[in-house]
């Protein structure tokens, strides 16, 4: 009998052992740390910043270096839906030529337009372009579109450029000035004043920082102040 214990607990003992060193080895073989960053990066995606969503560049300032005939070639992802030739016919969805500075969801050869953008309302400017290609749904929540849009700002300003060519020949807007910072609205309203008043040609009051006449203003000899005082006396 004592034997008998003795056997069963040795293979307990025994598996046991087995299974803890398999946990060590497997451990070993298969070790991996959690990774920095999840996931997959997404072509054509924006990633957020901590700060929340990444700041977004002006098409502005994309338009001057965009490149009409790579925009031709990205506007074929649009060509099984739409025609740009002037005179083209209307199919999925509507003929685009001189579709840059049109008002937006009107004419196009009586293209029946959906409700929400035609909702929108103003004109296809050269920002509502971009916005619609971003994402057109969100641009016209319930719009008959159903492309999801061109995640990369590049490739939009791209076909814009070509868009514009096509009839529309509108002038690009303004690139925005490189390092233009917005003026301080915390400056002290005496230094806006002197800085008016110097603008305009007037004397600025220098004298109540040095003791010094600003220039164009008349001196004044201190001692014959003075004598002109004791004789008033």
């Amino acid at each position: 009998m004592d034997n008998r214990t003795n056997t069963i607990a040795g293979w307990v003992l025994a598996g046991c052992g087995a299974a803890l060193g398999l946990s060590i080895v497997g451990g070993m073989m298969f070790h991996g740390e959690r990774p920095e960053k999840m996931g997959y990066a997404i072509e054509g995606v924006v990633e957020e910043g901590a700060g929340g969503a990444a700041a977004e560049v002006p098409i502005a300032s994309l338009l001057p270096t965009a490149d009409a005939a790579k925009g031709a070639e990205v506007f074929k992802k649009c060509a099984a839906c739409h025609t740009i030739n002037q005179g083209g016919a209307n199919g999925v969805g509507p003929n685009l030529y001189g579709t840059v500075g049109e008002e937006i969801a009107k004419g196009k050869g009586g293209y029946a337009f959906s409700a929400a953008l035609a909702g929108v309302g103003g004109k296809w400017d050269f920002d509502k372009l971009n916005a619609w290609l971003t994402s057109p749904r969100k641009f016209a929540n319930g719009t008959k579109m159903t492309f999801a849009g061109l995640g990369n700002a590049q490739d939009r300003a791209n076909v814009i450029l070509y868009l514009n060519q096509q009839g529309s020949n509108l002038p690009l807007p303004a690139a925005p000035a490189a390092g233009a910072a917005p003026a301080a609205k915390d400056q002290p309203a005496t230094a806006n004043a002197a800085e008016a008043a110097a603008t305009e040609g007037a004397p600025t009051a220098d004298i109540a920082n040095t003791g010094t006449p600003a220039s164009g203003a008349p001196s004044v000899d201190p001692e014959a102040a003075r004598k002109g005082a004791r004789s008033e006396k």
